[in-house]
């Protein structure tokens, strides 16, 4: 994949157009490419605006199998953990780690040596030498009986508590 959250039945983008911009579809493609079939995102304008707003994505594991043919978090297994310390060194302003589903919350958990946070919160903790604020949000995937503008509501406060908006 050439990017994070591609799949049209992901709601990270529209999550992010909701929030910076007040528009669900910001980052979705109009008109020709997208003629009432599955949404198409503009990889171009997302990894600007990731890199504007000093957005950094990763996955917590290097490498997984997926035990069965679907995004299930129950049916994956991390095979290597994502060396989060290396991570943080190349970021040094980054004091805030947000995790978008259960399964990579768990694993970050086990790589930061603290608990899991709920579900919108964080935890404090101290990783690689520097403080580190570990958020929990809500899975953006549709599956998640979360509605879009709840799942905005959650990482609108998020970004405000980093100071990102």
């Amino acid at each position: 994949m050439d990017f994070f959250y591609p799949n049209p039945q992901n709601d990270m983008w529209r999550i992010m157009g909701l929030v910076f911009f007040g528009d669900k579809e910001h980052f979705v493609e109009r008109g020709e490419k997208n003629q009432g079939r599955k949404a198409v995102f503009k990889y171009n304008e997302i990894v600007a605006f990731c890199e504007k707003q000093g957005i950094a994505i990763f996955d917590t594991a290097q490498a997984v199998i997926r035990k069965q043919g679907n995004a299930s978090d129950e049916h994956l297994e991390i095979v290597e953990q994502t060396d989060i310390a290396a991570l943080l060194q190349q970021l040094p302003q980054c004091h805030d780690i947000c995790c978008t589903g259960g399964k990579a919350a768990e694993t970050l958990a086990e790589t930061l040596h603290t608990n899991t946070p709920k579900v919108g919160e964080y935890i404090e903790t101290t990783y690689a030498g520097r403080p580190v604020r570990f958020w929990r949000m809500p899975s953006s995937s549709r599956a998640y009986p979360l509605s879009l503008d709840k799942k905005a509501a959650a990482y609108r406060h998020m970004l405000e508590q980093i100071g990102m908006i």
